[in-house]
């Protein structure tokens, strides 16, 4: 049944009006808040969907992929247990990074990201997994299938992002990576996401 033509007039909200992708987990959808090296984190505002300022980035390390989250994911109990019995998560849509070997500028997109691994993090006793990604239609990283499929640098440079980006004089950071995985761990981890959504959002 096609949609009547009063639904074209809002614009979706980006976590909850867009679906995880026909092909989730292997390709999903994208929506990007943050381009590679912004000094400036942005943020989805839950309630309205339009992309905030959330702080400029403090410390000197800078985002180096393209940064956002899978649309109707949810990181609660079952994302939590794939990482330990004593973890919550986060209750934040699930984090995935892309990488793009041609530069994308721009964030408050959607693209198509095929996915090949992840991180394992752990920030301030939270499941928080960072989904590692390439753009479907790359030239170069397109036809990727896994985490070992990509240079090391690449997850070493993320590795590092993460570990460093709430680091603030005086402060420790409780931020902990904790492995990284491949692209079927990382599979498990976004159907246990669109799960928890299901059950905290429903249709």
């Amino acid at each position: 049944m096609p949609f009547p033509d009063t639904f074209y007039r809002w614009r979706p909200h980006p976590w909850h009006g867009i679906d995880a992708g026909e092909n989730a987990p292997d390709v999903v959808n994208a929506y990007i808040e943050i381009t590679p090296f912004d000094p400036v984190k942005y943020e989805t505002d839950k309630k309205t969907g339009y992309l905030m300022v959330d702080r400029p980035q403090r410390a000197s390390s800078l985002q180096p992929s393209l940064y956002g989250f899978i649309p109707r994911t949810y990181c609660g109990s079952r994302v939590a247990k794939l990482m330990g019995d004593d973890l919550k998560g986060d209750k934040d849509p699930l984090d995935i990074c892309v990488f793009s070997e041609r530069p994308i500028t721009r964030s408050d997109i959607l693209l198509h990201a095929r996915v090949i691994g992840g991180l394992a993090m752990i920030d301030d006793g939270e499941a928080d997994d960072k989904i590692i990604a390439v753009l479907a239609t790359d030239n170069i990283w397109g036809d990727a299938k896994d985490i070992n499929e990509v240079p090391h640098v690449l997850i070493e440079r993320l590795d590092h992002y993460f570990k460093t980006y709430k680091m603030l004089p005086g402060k420790e950071s409780n931020v902990e990576i904790a492995s990284h995985y491949g692209r079927d761990h990382a599979h498990k981890v976004i159907k246990a996401s669109m799960e928890d959504y299901m059950e905290r959002y429903g249709e």
